[in-house]
């Protein structure tokens, strides 16, 4: 069994939830957002279980960063601009995805 985890490494809740699944000796696909951008694959699959409202995190620097608070704006279309405007971290498993810390939503990957 793998899932993937998408975040940054300087996030509490990533490292956090990297912890998680190798405590349980879960292989993890880490997905660094500081180094590679989200696929429009890997958006759309997170996708199916949310709506990129969702996934915006309005208290992050880069949502303030770029005064998004202020503008209309497509979340799909800014996830795939600047992933850093995500909340984080997404786990993904085959086609399910949990957005944010949420361990008892992971257990029932196990």
């Amino acid at each position: 069994m793998q899932v993937q985890v998408v975040g940054t490494k300087k996030c509490k809740d990533t490292q956090k939830a990297l912890r998680f699944f190798k405590e349980r000796k879960i292989q993890v696909q880490f997905l660094d957002l500081n180094e590679k951008k989200l696929s429009k694959g890997e958006l759309n699959n997170i996708c199916r279980n949310s709506s990129p409202e969702e996934l915006i995190d309005e208290n992050s620097k880069q949502f303030k960063k770029r005064n998004l608070a202020f503008m209309v704006y497509d979340a799909y279309e800014e996830i795939l601009d600047d992933p850093l405007i995500m909340k984080t971290p997404v786990v993904r498993n085959k086609n399910k995805a949990v957005i944010g810390y949420q361990p008892e939503e992971w257990k029932q990957f196990l």
